[in-house]
């Protein structure tokens, strides 16, 4: 497994180099997206009101950000569950020409598929309080906020070795989660052949 300190906007070549279980630290500008921005976009057929030419990193991410003398100041980053926005995945590489996708857990087949095609990643923090990173973010502007609100509107960051990242998703169409489930569950198989449990087996139900 390789670590690997990144900056955006990322080329193919960064990202084509990545593999399931590389680590990441991220620097560079970076947008936020959630479920809304991309029904709005892609189901209510709205133009993107920005470019994703130079800002090809997107964050799965409802940040809370309230505004102090007159700046925006970031409270809280989290990022959330990306296998909620499967709907929209492929289209979001496609249509945005992403690099990278940052999120909790992972993606579907069809999102994998288009990362393959075009040359991106899924990546997950290695972290159990990204919050911990707040002073790694500088708040640079924000889209469709009165449209979408502050949780769903489109914020521009300026990040600076943002990270650990786990590669859970690479440009082969690998992914990091699918073969650990795989793992786990050879290794259940082993471990009821090996407590004598039969294949009949289920959990007590209590109800």
């Amino acid at each position: 497994m390789a670590e690997y300190h990144l900056t955006g906007p990322l080329s193919e070549a960064d990202v084509r180099q990545l593999r399931i279980g590389d680590t990441v630290y991220l620097s560079g500008e970076v947008f936020t997206c959630r479920s809304r921005l991309q029904k709005y976009i892609f189901d209510e057929n709205h133009t993107l009101p920005f470019s994703t030419e130079n800002r090809n990193i997107l964050i799965h991410n409802g940040p809370i950000i309230i505004r102090e003398n007159g700046a925006w100041s970031l409270k809280s980053f989290m990022p959330t569950s990306s296998i909620r926005f499967e709907k929209w995945g492929a289209k979001s590489v496609e249509n945005w020409g992403l690099r990278m996708i940052v999120g909790k857990t992972t993606m579907g087949a069809e999102t994998a598929a288009m990362m393959r095609e075009k040359g991106c990643v899924h990546v997950s923090p290695r972290s159990v309080s990204p919050n911990l990173w707040i002073d790694s973010i500088e708040v640079q502007d924000v889209h469709l906020f009165d449209e979408l609100g502050s949780i769903e509107a489109a914020w521009f960051f300026k990040v600076h070795e943002l990270g650990p990242f786990l590669v859970d998703i690479d440009s082969t169409g690998a992914n990091f989660f699918d073969r650990l489930d795989g793992e786990i569950a050879a290794n259940k198989e082993a471990a009821l052949r090996k407590l004598g449990i039969g294949e009949d087996f289920s959990f007590t139900k209590l109800y």
